[in-house]
């Protein structure tokens, strides 16, 4: 189902994901989380830059395990576990904050 911002229409597969990673912008990621209910501050977009530059390295999506490993080595303990994490993004911290950060939905990922 098709997301639309400042009269654009960007392509997004059935769980909202974008079909084309390079459609990304941060009006494009607060769109998808207005989709969802929510609404993006500091926080969020800590993780979601850390996730874009994790993929931008990596060339894959971490799934939730190394995400909060990763974070927890970047930006320490307190924002580097998961009850953090789930606070930010409640329907799962790998799927949702990689879904707002334009990226592949992670392995691992039901």
């Amino acid at each position: 189902m098709p997301i639309e911002v400042n009269g654009k229409t960007y392509e997004t597969d059935e769980e909202g994901y974008l079909a084309n990673l390079s459609d990304w912008s941060e009006e494009v990621a607060s769109a998808m989380a207005e989709v969802d209910g929510t609404s993006l501050d500091e926080n969020h977009w800590e993780v979601i830059n850390f996730l874009r530059e994790y993929y931008e390295e990596y060339q894959i999506a971490p799934a939730v395990r190394v995400l909060t490993k990763a974070i927890g080595k970047k930006l320490g303990p307190d924002k580097g576990n998961s009850k953090y994490l789930y606070e930010l993004f409640p329907y799962g911290p790998a799927k949702q904050a990689c879904k707002y950060a334009g990226l592949p939905k992670p392995t691992g990922c039901v």
